[in-house]
């Protein structure tokens, strides 16, 4: 069985939504191709196939349907919108701007002002050959492969208003269609334009350091363990560790967050980071394609990919749309003479608004646009949305269970209190000798003691150190045997603490004992309390004992709380929750760290990760990121969906009453034909323009 290879490849000047549907389908058609996906928002083509050298059927297909579309491969076109598309999409437009200010000068000469002889009807025909030349060539190709799209039908309408006596109306068809056209390439441009500026964290080069001196090379050129320096206002071009040097960060195009982060010496760094301060040298420990900075605009990029029922639904329709308005135009122009007293002069002319007002552009880019600018407009936020699907399933999320560890709260312990069973000793002395015996650990909980003793620890005394696995560890400290750890390996009384209790023994008597506890985040709280705002249960699922595990619930006023659950736990508890709300299509997300919680979150209706800047593991196990571990991005990243959800509403419901009622005024001989172009491309324009509000 041969193994299928991944094709990608740049659509360049593909402007039409329609038209990248179009192609994705005929592609599809080929049993050969597998996984046949056209993104008109960031204009790639994505395929697998196990044949060889593909393209050369890719671009027949695609100059079949789309002429005017020119195929590329992939690495010249890496970024959603770089510095050549923009110059060639200005140059396409302004070529056609100024066939268009050519026709209508000629437009008017040949219909507004008295010429002598046949100067006129000269004036009027080349107004026709200039204004259709675009659209009638292209119908003309497609018509060799069998496809009609909105090209042949305005092609069609311009001319028959020609041929029955309407030559001024044909005209300012075309004219008001061109126009049309010209601002939505523009308005699609745009938009694409906004998310590539929102998401503008490829860096350009890299310093590579060769022993004193350094030169720039790209990025992908460099490889592990390369050192690079990077200057102050210099984009960080990928992950490493700081080997000499200071700077203050800017990490705000991967976390949404504006506060500098300082870094120094052994700190990681990742790729995307603006040096606003300093000037550090870098240790590589990731190549470009495995970089973090990498995976966000891969994420973001494809996210669209991976389509909505909606956009499914939209897609299916479109295709049988055109053909069912063709069907009608052709009743209202033969029928409608026979059954009424309207001439055919007059039908003909009601049919020609039809198929003006068929084609679907306007409903067809509103919904995949709206999708990848909300995903844009999340990512900007630090919080990464893997698809299309996943953005609209948040808006439908109705309960939400969080893990606590590293979750809820910061997964770090913290000293609450130092209790004492003596008053040969202080506080302070316990503590000192904790920190000393735990000096030789790298425990979380011996770092949160060696934490809070704070100072500078002298172990040099010690004579015998043994740590003993789950229990706790002993030393010798002169003559004096300590033992650190819980109550069974240090014969102590059990403390009634909500917490991890560590008890000091000193030769044979207990003299203190350390309560530490998981801190909550500080944000956590408000996080619980908008969700439940929004109509959302919340509940908790932890390993952790029951009385710790009911005192956060208390303290954040979660709606329930289970503890003591094992992973198997978690995942068939979920279960049962997701299989209640089947019935009501209520979605349901767990929110966890990405790593220890990969089961429950892949379960989940959406999976969210609190992984923290660029941690790898977060990024492969959940649908939903969260770049920094601020709960509060999950209440927005709600709403964003819900907005992105509106707006799509709102340019369905616009476009489809403004199409049909158009169509059905044509039938009654109200409207004509530059409403008819006001219904295609002007509604159309409008749900661009739209669609940019989830932006703001």
């Amino acid at each position: 069985m041969n193994t299928l290879k991944k094709y990608e490849f740049t659509l360049k000047d593909l402007d039409c939504a329609n038209c990248a549907n179009k192609i994705q389908n005929k592609l599809a058609e080929n049993k050969d191709y597998k996984n046949v996906n056209v993104n008109f928002n960031t204009l790639k083509l994505t395929l697998e196939s196990d044949l060889e050298n593909i393209k050369p059927d890719i671009v027949k297909v695609v100059a079949e349907l789309e002429p005017e579309v020119e195929v590329l491969d992939a690495h010249h076109h890496e970024h959603i919108h770089d510095g050549h598309e923009e110059k060639d999409s200005k140059l396409k437009i302004n070529q056609n701007l100024v066939r268009l200010v050519i026709g209508i000068i000629f437009m008017i000469f040949g219909i507004y002002i008295e010429l002598p002889g046949y100067c006129n009807l000269i004036c009027t025909i080349f107004a026709y050959v200039i204004l259709l030349f675009r659209t009638t060539k292209n119908a003309i190709k497609l018509l060799k492969s069998k496809t009609i799209d909105e090209n042949f039908l305005v092609t069609v309408s311009c001319i028959g208003a020609y041929f029955i006596g309407e030559q001024a109306e044909g005209l300012m068809v075309i004219v008001l269609y061109e126009i049309g056209k010209i601002l939505e390439e523009k308005a699609v441009n745009n938009t694409r334009k906004s998310i590539a500026n929102l998401m503008d964290i490829k860096p350009e080069y890299a310093n590579l350091k060769h022993e004193h001196h350094e030169h720039k090379v790209k990025p992908e050129e460099v490889n592990i363990g390369d050192i690079i320096v990077v200057k102050q206002g210099e984009k960080v071009p990928l992950d490493g560790i700081v080997v000499s040097g200071y700077a203050s960060l800017n990490t705000a195009s991967l976390t949404g967050e504006s506060n500098l982060v300082n870094v120094k010496e052994n700190d990681n760094i990742l790729s995307g980071s603006i040096n606003e301060k300093g000037l550090i040298e870098v240790k590589v420990t990731e190549k470009y394609e495995n970089s973090t900075v990498r995976k966000i605009l891969d994420l973001v990029e494809n996210a669209t990919d991976k389509k909505t029922k909606t956009e499914t639904f939209v897609n299916k329709a479109s295709r049988i749309y055109t053909p069912i308005v063709v069907l009608f135009a052709l009743i209202v122009a033969i029928v409608l003479p026979l059954i009424s007293g309207v001439e055919y002069t007059e039908s003909i002319y009601r049919a020609l608004i039809f198929l003006v007002v068929s084609c679907p552009c306007a409903i067809v880019i509103s919904v995949p646009l709206s999708y990848f600018t909300g995903i844009g407009k999340a990512s900007k936020a630090g919080i990464l949305i893997k698809g299309s699907n996943y953005l609209d399933s948040l808006k439908d999320i109705k309960e939400i269970i969080f893990d606590k560890t590293g979750t809820l709260t910061k997964g770090e312990f913290g000293v609450e209190k130092v209790k004492l069973y003596t008053n040969k000793y202080s506080e302070e002395q316990v503590l000192e000798y904790a920190a000393i015996g735990e000096s030789f650990s790298n425990h979380p909980i011996a770092v949160a003691i060696l934490k809070e003793y704070g100072k500078k620890v002298e172990n040099t005394a010690i004579r015998i150190f043994e740590e003993v696995s789950g229990k706790g560890i002993k030393y010798n400290l002169g003559n004096i045997e300590i033992k650190i750890g819980n109550a069974d390996f240090t014969e102590a009384k059990k403390e009634n603490e909500v917490g991890t209790v560590i008890y000091v023994k000193l030769d044979n008597e207990v003299v203190g004992a350390i309560v530490l506890n998981d801190t909550l985040k500080s944000e956590t709280k408000e996080a619980i309390n908008n969700l439940k705002t929004l109509g959302i249960k919340t509940r908790m699922f932890t390993g952790d004992n029951k009385d710790i595990a009911s005192k956060v619930g208390k303290e954040i006023e979660i709606d329930e709380v289970k503890s003591e659950m094992l992973p198997q736990d978690k995942y068939n508890e979920l279960e049962k929750i997701i299989s209640t709300n089947k019935e009501t299509k209520n979605r349901v997300a767990f929110v966890g760290d990405g790593i220890n919680d990969s089961p429950v979150l892949a379960l989940s209706d959406v999976g969210i990760s609190m992984g923290g800047i660029g941690a790898s593991s977060a990024i492969e196990a959940s649908d939903v990121v969260i770049m920094t571990d601020d709960l509060i991005k999950i209440e927005e990243a709600i709403k964003i969906s819900k907005k992105t959800n509106k707006i799509i509403k709102q340019n369905l419901l616009f476009a489809l009453i403004i199409k049909i009622l158009v169509l059905v005024l044509s039938v009654f001989g109200v409207a004509e034909m530059w409403q008819a172009v006001f219904a295609d491309v002007g509604v159309t324009l409008i749900t661009i323009i739209n669609t940019m509000r989830i932006l703001r």
